[in-house]
């Protein structure tokens, strides 16, 4: 495949590192990037060779790319802090940095243990500020924080009160992050699809609730290939709000604008679903 005709608003990044790139959207991401001519290290909770061998494969002919991955959990800042300190060394100092490790538990909240509540939210939201912490002592000026959330964090769901939770927090730190490294040079973007064909989301819909199913894929299911050169294409013009596919702009442009109808329609859909 080659790369897409995409018009970076300040260059295309030339060095690129990825958590959850083991997988995914963060594997779809170092793919597209890597075509794009992107040096690329991985941090995944396990070695991935795997993909640093389709990178590889997938360089702009001629170039000088770099690939690497490293075994690092977003959860745990000193072990992200080591893993990005030696892909500096490896691969180069960053120009972008996309934090797409996440977890996926959905159950209706009376059934949802302690435990995955918080194993959720230290992944997902917790992990998103040790990546921007982490990223924050590497970017230089004119750098690129990117943190993936999702439509779960803009639009609420039944059996989402976990996930949710954590990619609205995602969404939330965003926001300040645009702020406060403003001073520093940094832009910051935050990525909201919404349902993706990954191998998370598939393992997670042989468990979930059907009407979390139902009212998770109302807003649209999309391949991860054509979601996630969409959300690059807003990756390149540095959008702040990152949404992708027509039916889930829609479905956050209702929630923003008519945030009493879309509760409506919601409760309906969760009342007929459970009879």
């Amino acid at each position: 495949m080659t790369a897409m005709a995409l018009h970076w608003k300040h260059g295309a990044p030339r060095t690129v590192f990825i958590t959850g790139g083991g997988s995914g959207k963060g594997r779809e991401f170092a793919l597209l990037l890597a075509r794009e001519g992107a040096s690329v290290a991985i941090f995944n909770r396990r070695l991935a060779p795997q993909v640093e061998g389709e990178l590889r494969a997938a360089a702009a002919p001629g170039g000088q790319q770099r690939f690497a991955s490293y075994a690092a959990d977003v959860a745990d800042e000193a072990a992200l802090s080591d893993a990005f300190a030696q892909a500096q060394q490896d691969v180069g100092a960053p120009d972008l940095v996309v934090n797409s490790a996440g977890i996926l538990v959905s159950a209706p909240f009376p059934d949802l243990a302690a435990s995955d509540f918080a194993r959720v939210v230290q992944i997902n939201l917790v992990g998103s500020r040790n990546t921007a912490a982490v990223a924050v002592r590497h970017l230089r000026p004119g750098g690129h924080l990117v943190l993936v959330a999702s439509l779960a964090g803009l639009v609420g769901n039944y059996g989402y009160a976990a996930y949710g939770a954590s990619k609205f927090g995602v969404v939330g730190l965003a926001r300040a992050l645009d702020l406060d490294l403003l001073p520093l040079g940094i832009d910051v973007s935050v990525c909201c699809p919404g349902v993706i064909h990954t191998p998370m989301v598939a393992h997670e819909q042989q468990v979930e609730h059907p009407t979390t199913r139902l009212l998770a894929e109302m807003p649209g299911v999309m391949e991860v290939g054509p979601a996630c050169r969409g959300l690059l294409r807003g990756i390149a013009r540095r959008r702040f709000l990152i949404k992708v596919g027509f039916k889930a702009r829609a479905t956050a442009w209702l929630t923003q604008h008519l945030p009493g109808l879309m509760r409506v329609m919601s409760r309906a859909i969760v009342r007929r679903s459970l009879g």
